[in-house]
């Protein structure tokens, strides 16, 4: 199954969602050969539930994923923590929903949850957690306590990432990974339908739920792809994007 572990649904966190761009989205992944994404929208977006809602409402749910006109869409969301960090969880609806109530009182920048709470009031849920864009100089986990980063199933080799500082940092992030005692899985974090095919994870076996995933990550059976054109996808995703706020702000 090759799947996209690290999507937005929404070009921004301040728009609304909008179901017609949604679906292009999901209409680019399937003609980049994903059978599958993880839509990992900010925890903190305008109207997350609001999204939550149109999805239930648009698409049958089995296991952890909606099916999206022939593409699983896993539920999950991508947190802030307090010391710096994002940290992506992919599990059933009703976990994430209920996850996300519980993080409201942490939702502006001045009071995101800290890193190791997230991770006790994660540990009972059944949930992939993987630390986004690990390296990256303005949210990296390299700071993070490693007995904590530890607690996670796997680090994000993330395809803004290997645009902005080269396809070593995929190699970097392997081996950061590795000191851990983690694998290293792949996310395209994109916010733009153009970016979809930058990197792929391509698992063993067709998975229906989240906890499937993380096993078959776990235990490596699933390798990473990254597109010779990923440079040109992800400039033009994000010229795209910019010219799509001008217009929307212009309007």
């Amino acid at each position: 199954m090759n799947i996209d572990l690290h999507t937005h649904g929404k070009l921004a966190k301040k728009t609304d969602f909008s179901m017609e761009y949604f679906l292009s989205m999901a209409r680019e992944a399937k003609e980049n050969d994903l059978q599958a994404i993880a839509l990992t929208e900010h925890f903190n977006t305008r109207n997350f539930f609001d999204m939550m809602d149109q999805l239930d409402r648009e698409f049958e749910y089995r296991g952890d994923y909606y099916l999206v006109n022939g593409l699983k869409v896993f539920s999950g969301m991508e947190v802030d923590v307090a010391e710096i960090g994002h940290i992506l969880l992919i599990g059933n609806r009703a976990d994430i929903r209920e996850l996300r109530g519980q993080l409201e009182p942490y939702s502006g920048k001045e009071t995101f949850i800290p890193f190791k709470e997230l991770l006790d009031r994660t540990e009972n849920y059944d949930m992939l957690r993987i630390g986004a864009h690990p390296m990256r100089e303005s949210t990296p986990l390299t700071h993070h306590d490693p007995i904590e980063l530890q607690r996670l199933d796997a680090l994000d080799i993330n395809a803004k990432d290997l645009f902005q500082y080269g396809f070593g940092m995929a190699d970097e992030v392997r081996r950061f990974a590795e000191l851990l005692g983690l694998p290293a899985c792949a996310g395209s974090d994109s916010h733009q339908p153009l970016q979809f095919g930058s990197v792929v994870n391509q698992l063993q076996e067709n998975c229906t739920t989240a906890s499937q995933i993380r096993d078959e990550i776990r235990a490596g059976r699933y390798s990473v792809e990254i597109s010779p054109c990923l440079n040109v996808k992800v400039k033009a995703a994000q010229m795209m994007k910019e010219l799509l706020k001008k217009s929307m702000v212009l309007a």
